[in-house]
């Protein structure tokens, strides 16, 4: 498959491996803020779904295989009975499909290899055998970015100083005061030898024009847009109101199209997952909307309301 330019119908050429490879963009540094909105994102995702599932099955094992692996092999054991596990992919078929999972448990006996649709069920979350990580890392590194840039403008929006010391113990002095003030503290005690020789002050404000440089607000604002951009990508109704204060019915239909057409795809290929599940082993296994983005209420006008009002 090496230089192959032809349609991606191999699977795992269709994929492009996704659960490891990320778009290309700038990354943020602070992986732990990073980590913070990957879980919060993943949290989003798992939600858009609701699931109905034997008792015997791990909800959490169950979701979080599926949608960071993108797919799950449900399988018969002797021990546990039908369940689900996570698996690798090998093989071709005449369509460039996978025919068997590889599931590795040290639970279960050696390393199985059931052929997928007469040993096994394959449940995929998306046509390509995907995961969602990599929409959920393009977005999480979008926003950490956003709150870096928040942390950084308010702190750059207080007021700074330039301090000038006649040496290191004045500069140490110096900044003890800061921290104090800094800190809070309601009185601090300054020794008057700090001062200037004619008892003047001997720090400046470096900046005083401390409107200008705020743009937290705007910044959380571009942070609000990006999770709705989100929410749209993965099926969670939203009007987008952030655009501006009005919007007319269609522009709100439209969104909610757009919300509901890519995750329609993720819904059809679990649903015919759960359908082979039932066929194969009896297992009810159930997958539908939370919240259905067809049915989302429009949104009351402003300007009529606060007539009625």
């Amino acid at each position: 498959m090496n230089g192959y330019m032809g349609a991606p119908v191999f699977y795992d050429y269709a994929n492009a491996a996704t659960s490891s490879v990320n778009p290309n963009q700038v990354h943020a540094q602070n992986v732990q803020l990073v980590n913070y909105f990957r879980r919060y994102l993943l949290q989003k995702v798992i939600s858009v779904f609701k699931w109905g599932l034997p008792k015997n099955w791990n909800r959490d094992y169950f979701l979080y295989v599926l949608y960071c692996w993108g797919r799950v092999a449900v399988i018969q054991t002797d021990k546990f009975g039908v369940i689900p596990q996570g698996c690798g992919l090998r093989g071709y078929n005449v369509f460039y499909q996978p025919t068997n999972a590889i599931i590795t448990n040290p639970l279960l006996k050696g390393i199985r290899e059931p052929e997928i649709g007469t040993e096994c069920v394959l449940m995929k979350l998306q046509p390509d055998y995907g995961t969602v990580m990599d929409l959920v890392n393009y977005y999480a590194e979008m926003m950490a970015l956003c709150s870096v840039g928040v942390s950084v403008n308010l702190l750059n929006t207080k007021l700074a100083y330039v301090f000038g010391a006649k040496n290191k113990a004045a500069a140490k002095s110096f900044e003890r005061l800061y921290d104090e003030v800094a800190s809070g503290k309601p009185l601090v005690v300054m020794d008057k030898a700090l001062q200037n020789d004619d008892g003047t002050s001997s720090w400046e404000t470096f900046t005083q024009n401390l409107g200008q440089n705020y743009i937290a607000d705007r910044i959380l604002s571009d942070m609000r847009k990006i999770e709705a951009m989100f929410d749209t990508d993965i099926g969670l109704p939203n009007a987008n109101t952030d655009k501006r204060e009005r919007l007319i019915t269609d522009e709100v239909n439209a969104n909610n199209a757009e919300t509901y057409t890519r995750c329609e795809l993720w819904l059809e290929s679990l649903k015919q997952g759960c359908a082979e599940v039932k066929t194969m082993f009896g297992v009810d296994v159930s997958v539908d909307w939370r919240v259905d983005p067809m049915e989302k209420p429009e949104p009351v006008d402003k300007e009529v309301a606060a007539d009625e009002g």
